[in-house]
């Protein structure tokens, strides 16, 4: 497979439907998932020596939160990340703590 090839099937993974998933509808309420859908990729070479020849992609999907349709009213509910906010509360009491202890030592 070369280069162009793999950016072609990378390409068709990262769509919209992957941001926005398939609407679920239950009692009256209408709900749309939708997420944060990124990617890449490079290579390298001309793709004649496959010594010589490379390429790589990534990509990541990740829940943003849904889209609540309930009375002819929608609203956007966010996804919440308990990891991302432990580690960001943790993260800023080091950072507090070491700016205390480093204002003990030099005061």
């Amino acid at each position: 497979m070369d280069v162009e090839e793999m950016l072609q099937r990378v390409g068709k993974l990262l769509h919209v439907q992957r941001a926005f998933g398939e609407p679920i509808e239950r009692d009256g309420v209408t709900v749309i998932p939708v997420a944060l859908v990124a990617g890449g990729g490079g290579g390298g070479g001309d793709g004649r020596d496959p010594e010589g020849s490379g390429a790589g992609a990534g990509g990541v999907v990740r829940p943003l939160g849904v889209y609540e349709i309930k009375n002819g009213e929608s609203r956007f509910i966010p996804a919440v990340n308990a990891t991302m906010i432990a580690a960001v509360a943790i993260i800023a009491v080091a950072v507090t703590v070491r700016a205390i202890l480093v204002g003990r030592h030099h005061g």
